[in-house]
């Protein structure tokens, strides 16, 4: 099974993936984390080393690349990232989007990175509008569009602890010789 969990910075995917991962048995791979650890590598910070990624495209192409690699050849995954519906394209099996407002969202980036929240809050706003661009300019992928997805969820509608068994039912409750099919993934190009 190939699971995808996407969307913007503080929806809480990293805390709903974990949950996802044990319940099905998954190998979790996330984007964000290798983007993080990239940074890092270069003593920056994730907001720095996007500004970097705007001026050299090799950045994200190459960490796209690899997740789209990992989502044609291997089985039991849930890869998490920003585009881990569009890259995994039609070999997902479910493709979910986690969101929240924007202000929530500063809020749980705040409090996790220990900054103000309109520091977070700028930052983040700035890093999606940055993200959005970079997606249209080099794969033609409008990142606002969510028809792809099989679940798209509000997770400050729930409680933290909500919100895996929301997805993990979801899931469990997929079958697919019910399944009529799912939207598919068009006009991308994989240009890495």
């Amino acid at each position: 099974m190939l699971l995808t969990v996407s969307g913007p910075p503080g929806a809480g995917k990293s805390t709903t993936v974990a949950t996802l991962a044990e319940a099905f048995g998954l190998e979790h791979i996330s984007g964000g984390d290798i983007f993080r650890q990239l940074a890092a590598e270069r003593d920056m910070t994730a907001v720095e080393f996007n500004r970097l990624a705007e001026e050299d495209d090799q950045i994200d192409r190459d960490l796209d690349r690899r997740l789209r690699t990992i989502a044609l050849e291997r089985d039991d995954v849930l890869l998490e990232s920003r585009l881990a519906g569009w890259l995994a394209g039609d070999a997902a099996d479910i493709r979910l989007w986690l969101d929240a407002p924007l202000d929530v969202r500063a809020k749980r980036i705040a409090a996790r990175e220990d900054k103000s929240l309109d520091t977070a809050r700028e930052e983040t706003h700035a890093r999606e509008e940055s993200e959005a661009l970079r997606y249209e300019e080099y794969y033609s992928i409008d990142i606002t569009d969510l028809g792809i997805y099989d679940v798209t969820l509000n997770t400050a509608r729930w409680s933290e602890e909500d919100v895996p068994d929301i997805l993990t039912a979801a899931v469990e409750a997929y079958d697919p010789d019910d399944d009529e099919g799912k939207f598919p993934v068009e006009g991308v190009e994989y240009d890495f």
